[in-house]
């Protein structure tokens, strides 16, 4: 039974021509299950397939003492398999706090730099993480949960450029049952036990309820759909590709700026499903990015073809798409200034601070909680609010808006994009980009005016109060 996993690997590895003879193998081995198990199926194959197998390990630097342990174990592991092994060390609370990053995404992108350096260094080919059927029904979950077009369904894919994952094929209980039966060893990251994380409720709460109460099959019918919608994505792209190609022209102005033509008879003969993904490709070519570009945006360009000539759309990154007698018109305008949008300024405190380019001045003052105190005792006015603060990680920063940005909107720690918000909201996208916020990395602790983070609020464990007053000065 257990030799029918290795050999499910293998087909799996030979069906997406992952490995090929020659190939310098970078393995992300972090100790834990899922990692033990790729590298022991890699080695199981690398005299069969001929190819080399390096490993990468990164150490975090969150969680102390267990974190050597689990760095001692891989190089402790590649040393008895023959295998050359590269540590990386990083500060990931560090990295989170200057990238204004949660530790999850952080970390995410730590050890993907990590896997791309040394591939560099080493001359490697391709890069293997140990991906499995569990980790794509959850990103399938999460991406769905959050918000997600056909690509964000087609989960984990099982090649990537050189980017592969030769467990996906297995699922997590067929993974730590293999390393039992054969008596291999691996390390168990506490963290993963925690609920702190959305991956991590899904993992513990979600699945288990989709699988106890509704079918046992959750895992694999979710793989099998993302296996189908991967298919239909490449059909589609390939389509978007040849409507590209009949429809739309670009031309760069001196500074390198696109100007992206649609022709408009051609683009209202391409079908339905295909237009949509045709009018987000001229976005993102407009705009160098594709980040914040959503299905409303996607839908107004559509909508601009049959609008009278003239007609124009703002879109993110500054895009501006007009209607013309031949079809649409998609530039890009430049920054209101040098720096425009990247203002940040810390908060002293306690202490004040002037908001750079405005004449407003931010106070902020620290004071404990005595004894049994509401927080409808303290004055909350519109422009004055306080927060426990206690509870701020990073440091508050006063800024503008940034990609990614969210807040809490109860106290189970369910979050809201600030975008979304925004929307719900109606505020034009002109206040959205002149509206300061007070923020704690990437989490708005306050949207001044409007509202806070409720994950900042008062409550009766609370012992030191943050207030801070945002006035005008003349």
């Amino acid at each position: 039974m257990m030799k029918k996993t290795e050999i499910k690997v293998e087909e799996f590895i030979r069906k997406y021509h992952m490995i090929e003879e020659g190939d310098r193998v970078i393995a992300g081995v972090s100790g834990g299950a899922d990692s033990v198990c790729l590298l022991f199926m890699l080695c199981s194959l690398r005299e069969k397939m001929k190819f080399q197998i390096l490993v990468c390990h990164v150490n975090h630097g969150l969680r102390g003492a267990e974190a050597d342990a689990d760095e001692k174990f891989v190089e402790e592991l590649c040393e008895r398999l023959g295998v050359p092994c590269r540590i990386f060390r990083e500060n990931v609370e560090l990295t989170a706090r200057k990238r204004k990053q949660s530790f999850e995404e952080a970390g995410r992108m730590v050890r993907r730099e990590a896997f791309e350096a040394m591939c560099r260094e080493y001359g490697g080919t391709k890069i293997a993480t140990a991906h499995h059927q569990d980790d794509n029904a959850e990103t399938m979950l999460l991406n769905l949960a959050r918000g997600t077009g056909l690509n964000g369904l087609c989960g984990i894919r099982p090649v990537r450029e050189r980017w592969i994952r030769p467990l996906l094929c297995l699922g997590r209980a067929e993974i730590e049952k293999w390393l039992e039966s054969r008596k291999i060893g691996f390390c168990r990251d506490a963290t993963n036990e925690e609920d702190e994380y959305t991956r991590n409720r899904i993992r513990h709460h979600i699945i288990p309820a989709l699988e106890q109460q509704v079918n046992m099959g959750t895992v694999r019918h979710l793989n099998e759909l993302s296996a189908q919608l991967q298919e239909v994505w490449d059909f589609i792209r390939e389509q978007t590709m040849e409507a590209w190609d009949a429809c739309v022209s670009v031309k760069e102005d001196a500074a390198g700026r696109p100007t992206v033509r649609i022709d408009g008879r051609r683009f209202q003969e391409t079908a339905p499903a295909v237009r949509k993904f045709l009018a987000a490709e001229c976005i993102r070519e407009a705009a160098g990015a594709g980040k914040d570009i959503e299905s409303v945006h996607i839908d107004a360009l559509t909508a601009l073809f049959e609008k009278q000539t003239g007609k124009s759309l703002n879109l993110p990154y500054r895009v501006r798409a007009v209607k013309t007698y031949a079809g649409v018109e998609l530039t890009k305008g430049e920054k209101a200034g040098k720096d425009a949008g990247k203002e940040e300024v810390e908060l002293r405190i306690p202490g004040e601070v002037l908001f750079p380019g405005t004449n407003k001045k931010i106070t902020c003052t620290v004071f404990e909680a005595q004894g049994d105190f509401s927080a409808k005792e303290i004055p909350q006015k519109s422009y004055t609010k306080c927060f426990d603060y206690d509870i701020i990680k990073y440091g508050l920063f006063a800024r503008f808006r940034r990609p990614g940005d969210y807040f809490t909107v109860d106290r189970k720690g369910s979050r809201q994009k600030l975008k979304s918000y925004f929307i719900n909201e109606k505020v034009s996208r002109e206040e959205r980009d002149r509206t300061l916020l007070i923020a704690d990395g990437g989490h708005i602790v306050w949207i001044p005016g409007m509202r806070m983070s409720s994950a900042y609020q008062i409550g009766g464990r609370t012992k030191r109060i943050l207030k801070i007053t945002i006035t005008e000065e003349q």
